[in-house]
């Protein structure tokens, strides 16, 4: 962007000039302006301001936080850009993901970032990255505060139900094998497998005994 470009704007010009142009399918902040572009990437001369003009970042930057943006995926070779975005911001809660690192491996980084924008609500195309291998999804177990339990289901579910469906006998259970019903309760005693301590949500599904 410095005035070492000079000597080749006209023939940029030239060649972007040739060049096909369509509305962005997203909306799109550039660094030129600092804020959101409408039709005026279409032209040539957008561009070569573009390759000569000062970098609006900080502007840009700003804009994406205003229009309410706080997850923040970057699509290059490192996260230098991450790193001066968050600078960039007025107020806390941004999360940023790089997906690419110079100095990790390239499958395991972009998998962490599409896996951090997905905790944060933004859509992955998971059908897509699983393209091409036999991976299939999997519901996960319930979540214990939520009281909608897993296996823990009442002494005849838990004992007979779902864990002989899966192949194992009570007594094959590393937690149920001593699992004991109790009369008129429903609820059962799980001998030392598990403890308040550890699992205070357990309080009040079962009791333990020593």
């Amino acid at each position: 962007h410095s005035p070492h470009m000079d000597g080749m704007l006209e023939a940029f010009r030239e060649v972007v000039s040739g060049l096909s142009f369509a509305a962005p399918a997203i909306p799109v902040v550039s660094n030129l302006t600092g804020a959101l572009v409408t039709d005026e990437m279409a032209s040539a001369d957008f561009w070569v301001r573009h390759v000569r003009e000062a970098v609006r970042f900080l502007d840009g930057v700003r804009a994406l936080e205003a229009a309410g943006v706080t997850t923040y995926v970057e699509l290059g070779p490192d996260g230098v850009l991450s790193a001066m975005a968050q600078e960039c911001l007025t107020g806390e809660g941004a999360a940023f993901a790089p997906v690419l690192r110079s100095s990790r491996p390239e499958a395991e980084t972009v998998t962490a970032a599409l896996a951090r924008a997905h905790t944060r609500g933004v859509a992955v195309d998971w059908p897509a990255y699983f393209a091409g291998i036999d991976a299939e999804p999997v519901d996960l177990p319930t979540y214990a505060f939520q009281r909608r339990r897993y296996w823990l289901e009442g002494p005849e579910y838990a004992v007979t139900g779902d864990v002989t469906s899966a192949g194992l006998g009570a007594t094959d259970h590393p937690m149920l094998g001593a699992a004991l019903a109790l009369a008129d309760v429903d609820g059962c005693v799980l001998t030392g497998r598990l403890s308040l301590r550890s699992h205070p949500w357990l309080a009040d599904h079962v009791v333990f005994g020593s």
